[in-house]
């Protein structure tokens, strides 16, 4: 989201605004539709995700912004809408979404598109106070201010890459070239306290198992979830996210290990464990807890 205020000079920062996400709070699946298109976005909020983006921005042709808009305030004049429990995002075109969107009770979050510093968002923010935000990088400029602008404002909920533009931006062709950026933005998350950023879309909507493999590819990063453009990615961002029946057991050992002995203590087949791995031992408990609950 390019504003008029998008200028390097921002308000200063200083600690982190958030306490540290837990895995068992964080979405797995995000799921973008038209905005333009009112009957698709209800059918979305039915398709299973843990949240609908509706988006107002790339996926509606110019003179289709204000309809979208329009069709966007309506829906969301209700507070769960469509009749349904689904958390409703919008990732907006412009200033003149969020005023027209801030303060609907069924708006549960604004993606603020091609942030590059933190003044943008301090400028949202202000057109909307208490809307949680999620602001896209999706340039260089942005990937190297990520932490000022992880730490801009406190309705910040969490960051993430817009990885088409950002592929222009760098000239990069191979998938491998946005791992740095990748995990720079993980670093730059963590760093603020805000949950793990969630990856951008896979535009094969076919290819599943390229789906598969680009999901534990970024789950090594450090990414957790995933954008989709169609619910048949979603059990398979769902699944390549969960823990495995391997890794839930492992984790409960070293847990459960780590209730009868205090500090550093080395488990019965020779692996050393500390706190740092009791730590992400239990992160893994968390979001396994949290998919069993989604499976119900």
């Amino acid at each position: 989201m390019t504003a008029s205020a998008d200028r390097p000079a921002a308000p200063p920062h200083t600690a982190p605004p958030h306490t540290p996400a837990t895995p068992a709070a964080t979405p797995l699946t995000w799921l973008y539709v038209p905005g333009d298109r009112p009957e698709v976005v209800r059918k979305a909020l039915a398709a299973g995700a843990d949240v609908v983006i509706v988006d107002l921005e790339d996926a509606v042709a110019q003179d289709r912004k204000e309809y979208a808009r329009a069709a966007t305030a309506e829906l969301l004049t209700d507070p769960a809408p469509a009749g349904g429990g689904t958390p409703v995002h919008v990732r907006v075109h412009g200033e003149d979404d969020v005023r027209a969107l801030a303060g609907l009770p069924g708006l549960a979050g604004l993606r603020l598109p091609k942030i590059t510093h933190a003044v943008t968002v301090h400028h949202v923010a202000a057109l909307a106070p208490g809307v949680p935000l999620h602001p896209l990088l999706e340039s260089a400029m942005a990937v190297e201010h990520a932490y000022s602008i992880a730490t801009a404002h406190p309705d910040v909920r969490g960051i993430a890459l817009g990885e088409a533009d950002l592929r222009a931006d760098l000239g990069v062709r191979e998938d491998v070239g946005l791992d740095w950026s990748r995990s720079r933005i993980v670093v730059a998350a963590r760093a603020a306290g805000l949950a793990p950023p969630a990856q951008s879309v896979f535009p094969d909507v076919r290819d599943l198992d390229g789906l598969w493999a680009s999901c534990v590819r970024g789950r090594g990063l450090g990414m957790l979830g995933r954008a989709a453009i169609h619910p048949r990615q979603l059990p398979v961002i769902e699944r390549a996210f969960r823990p495995t029946g391997a890794e839930l057991a492992a984790a409960e050992e070293i847990v459960s290990a780590a209730r009868t002995d205090e500090g550093a203590l080395a488990l019965p087949d020779g692996r050393f464990v500390d706190a740092a791995v009791v730590a992400s031992a239990r992160r893994t408990l968390e979001l396994g807890r949290r998919a069993a609950v989604t499976a119900e």
